[in-house]
């Protein structure tokens, strides 16, 4: 396919405009001004239009196709969230509308949005408060350092470590890092969870807080996790809690109920919101009510008039983290979801998800290694490590050859040549063994004609290339 650059011929245009009828005039030095035109693409309205729709039809999306990103939760956006989103009163808002003369903000619909989506949030994690300002998930696990270090220099606490468990996910010691903290991992045990005795060991009075990850991004749920919690306060340390994960005990299990202080979801991932594309994303930060004073500003109260209004006078808040409310959009999806849905959905999310990840693994067990555990709970690791240096690169690039978006590979880094597969709760049986039996089929392959692996994909628009020379010799104009 060709850039549109190349595409066109001199002179050809897409756009009719109209001829300036006013003075054209400026004071501009002439180091500003243009000495020739820009170099745009000429091209008519239908080489444009042809062009982009062509460039669409390469996109791969959950709308499209099976998409199982393990841990990135992928899942369908329910279009009746998608609509609610739009509706004009949302879309159409702004948030610095003025106030009423009695101090009423002309906003009220959209904080009741926050202040209810706020509730049923802390109604599900357990947590005292939340705030729905940070951006993403990477956002509010920054955000949940922050609490944490406001939290020990108010107690004069001078905390300068984290635990965080060497399967985690990778943004968990960069915000650790940027917060200002030193990082001090642990090892996994041989079942998958991490050590018990090395974090003992690791565990001591310089320990600010223990990142988890519950289940553990191998798709397990830590048997020892409330002892951790109960181990760690008796430290004088807090538990933070990632919430990548949370689409596996939606419902059945509360992070403030295992022992968490501080929790961050991805609304982007558990509560069927966009994902992916650079946004937009959503990691409102819940904390338990010893946490609640150091929240950013501002938050949503509600009054006993049933008005809602901004609170500033925080006077512990650990600052503003993000203009005005957060991603409201992103919000309003949520808000829909978890309505439309109801605390019985919620549940049903959870045991259809870790379902369908148990049937995906019981299907392909005998295919691949597994590296932990006879059962999972809403993703499956497995390994392909296999004869004739098959790797799971080219066992992703096959699955593209037979229409599905692979699976998260080459994480968690403890699992050699790791895929990581998360079918989400929406995906039928159907697609679910159209997905194994092409895993089966490349397994089969592997062993049959490795080669043939290793040239895949054949039939996509962009097929196996040079990744060095890709990286090293960047050329777009080749593209």
């Amino acid at each position: 396919m060709k850039l549109i650059f190349e595409k066109g011929a001199p002179g050809r245009t897409g756009a009719s405009v109209p001829e300036c009828d006013v003075p054209v005039e400026h004071d501009l030095p002439n180091s500003l001004i243009r000495s020739e035109d820009a170099a745009l693409p000429e091209v008519s309205e239908l080489e444009v239009v042809r062009h982009f729709t062509e460039l669409s039809r390469r996109n791969f999306g959950v709308d499209c196709g099976f998409y199982p990103l393990g841990s990135c939760t992928m899942k369908y956006n329910p279009k009746m969230a998608e609509a609610v989103g739009d509706y004009d009163g949302f879309r159409e808002l702004h948030p610095l509308l003025p106030q009423l003369p009695g101090g009423e903000t002309l906003t009220q619909g959209a904080l009741r949005v926050i202040h209810e989506l706020e509730r049923h949030l802390c109604e599900i994690t357990g947590m005292a408060r939340f705030t729905m300002q940070p951006l993403a998930g990477s956002h509010g696990e920054l955000t949940g350092i922050m609490l944490i270090a406001a939290f020990h220099r108010a107690h004069g606490d001078k905390k300068t470590t984290i635990i965080v468990p060497d399967s985690a996910h990778g943004t968990n010691p960069a915000s650790a890092a940027i917060g200002g903290f030193k990082v001090v991992p642990v090892p996994s045990d041989e079942n998958g969870f991490m050590g018990l005795d090395a974090f003992r060991d690791a565990l001591d009075d310089r320990v600010a807080a223990v990142m988890l990850t519950c289940p553990n991004t191998l798709g397990l749920f830590n048997p020892h996790v409330k002892e951790i919690a109960d181990l760690t306060h008796e430290a004088g340390g807090l538990m933070y809690y990632d919430g990548a994960n949370l689409n596996a005990i939606l419902g059945k299990s509360r992070p403030g109920d295992l022992g968490f202080d501080v929790v961050h979801l991805n609304l982007h991932k558990t509560f069927g919101t966009p994902h992916g594309g650079g946004g937009p994303g959503a990691g409102p930060v819940g904390v338990a009510e010893h946490l609640v004073e150091y929240l950013p500003i501002s938050t949503v109260e509600k009054e006993p008039d049933n008005t809602y209004r901004l609170r500033y006078d925080n006077k512990r808040t650990i600052g503003y983290i993000a203009p005005f409310y957060g991603n409201f959009a992103v919000l309003v999806r949520a808000y829909a979801y978890i309505l439309a849905l109801g605390r019985e959905g919620l549940i049903e999310v959870a045991e259809h998800a870790v379902l369908n990840a148990n049937y995906v693994l019981a299907r392909l067990r005998d295919y691949y290694e597994v590296p932990f555990g006879e059962q999972c709970m809403h993703e499956c690791v497995l390994s392909a490590v296999r004869k004739n240096d098959v790797s799971a690169l080219d066992i992703a690039k096959g699955l593209i050859d037979r229409g599905f978006h692979p699976p998260t590979v080459y994480f968690p880094l403890i699992v050699k040549e790791a895929m990581m597969i998360e079918p989400t709760e929406t995906e039928s049986k159907e697609t679910l063994d159209a997905f194994c039996d092409a895993m089966i089929e490349l397994a089969r392959l592997a062993e049959s004609d490795p080669e043939a692996l290793r040239r895949a994909p054949v039939n996509a628009p962009v097929t196996r290339i040079d990744e060095y020379g890709a990286a090293r010799e960047l050329d777009l104009a080749l593209l």
